[in-house]
């Protein structure tokens, strides 16, 4: 009796993968690749949660570019900017016990509240003085956002390089960048971002994050390094050199579109870490420096009004957790695309279109 359930439990698990080749046969490894990204429904969800957060955010405030003297500014729909000041606005929206500056937002329908819904001037509130505080947590997740790119395409750019370079030829060349990786891998990033942002953080946001970039690329690094000294031993490797393909050509054209999964999910991750370690920085006043803003900062200036005005705390923790969590389901959806050693997710479907085949053949 257990050998025919270990039997028959064998046989659907063959049914399932003979349904999951016929879905994907005649399609190209891309194709392949995109439709397991798809039938990931976190990572699908986190995928357009984060362009709708990107979007909003960068076109709610709009976008101030270059220095502060001569600034380069794209206004936004949002009325108020970080220097608006509404203290009329802060005291009309005061709550019980006369704490004023409360959010005007409200999603609860009349009968629950009595107040039915609405936005309000300031949605977000407003901090002791009356700046919206809508218009400062827009201002701040901009920030965010754009040291977590930047971080990415830095971070990525760098490790994928010196990874290659040190998988593929390996020998001395391979020792001596390892040996620098390690030197820079020791160093606590944390400490590195205090001195940079000690130095260099009331030039704003961006001279900050490409310092930042140059000293977050070791861990992938030594992922790219480790997946080239495989790949650098396939034949198909080895037909591209007896075709006379130079070093290069071999490295960016042949090696390295088979390793873009391993760079892409370690990409995504340093993103997501990145957005936390500007976030600390700022909370431990060596990141973004005022009069600009950041979600970390924000948290920072204002936790000690916590028991008096939460929400000054709810909505920076909101979007930071938010963002964070967006760019981590988006990397574990693109882990399983790419990655085909991982076990495919059987849908229940599936599932019964095997059992019944099972049936059919007994």
């Amino acid at each position: 009796m257990v050998e025919k359930n270990t039997h028959d439990e064998v046989f659907v698990e063959k049914n399932e993968n003979e349904i999951a080749n016929r879905e994907t046969e005649g399609l190209s490894q891309r194709q392949i690749i995109l439709r397991r990204f798809i039938k990931h429904k976190a990572a699908m969800g986190s995928l357009f949660t984060l362009i709708f957060i990107i979007i909003f955010v960068f076109t709610a405030t709009g976008l101030q570019l270059g220095n502060r003297s001569k600034p380069f500014i794209i206004k936004g729909w949002w009325p108020y900017s970080i220097t608006d000041i509404d203290p009329a606005g802060a005291i009309a929206s005061s709550c019980k016990g006369g704490v004023t500056g409360c959010p005007t937002l409200d999603i609860f329908p009349s009968f629950l509240d009595g107040d039915g819904i609405q936005i309000g001037k300031h949605p977000f509130g407003t901090d002791i003085i009356g700046t919206d505080y809508f218009a400062l947590v827009m201002r701040g997740a901009q920030q965010s956002i754009m040291v977590m790119l930047i971080v990415g395409l830095l971070g990525v750019g760098i490790g994928a390089t010196i990874g290659a370079i040190s998988g593929y030829f390996g020998g001395i060349i391979d020792a001596i960048l390892m040996r620098l990786t390690d030197m820079f891998l020791v160093t606590p990033v944390i400490i590195i971002g205090a001195v940079i942002g000690f130095r260099i953080g009331n030039l704003g946001v961006v001279p900050l994050a490409i310092l930042l970039g140059f000293f977050s690329w070791m861990g992938l690094a030594r992922f790219v390094r480790t997946e080239f000294l495989t790949l650098r031993e396939r034949e198909f490797v080895d037909a591209a050199r007896v075709a006379g393909a130079s070093d290069r050509r071999v490295i960016f054209k042949h090696i390295l579109p088979n390793a873009v999964g391993v760079i892409i999910v370690s990409g995504t991750l340093l993103m997501s870490g990145a957005i936390l370690t500007e976030t600390a920085l700022s909370y431990l006043g060596f990141g973004v420096k005022p009069p600009d803003v950041s979600l970390g900062l924000l948290i920072s200036q204002y936790q000690d009004t916590f028991n008096i005005s939460p929400w000054l705390f709810w909505w920076p923790g909101a979007l930071i957790v938010s963002i964070a969590l967006c760019v981590n389901f988006i990397g574990d959806g693109l882990r399983d695309a790419f990655d085909p050693r991982q076990r495919r997710h059987v849908s229940l479907k599936d599932r019964r279109k095997a059992k019944e085949l099972s049936r059919k053949n007994d």
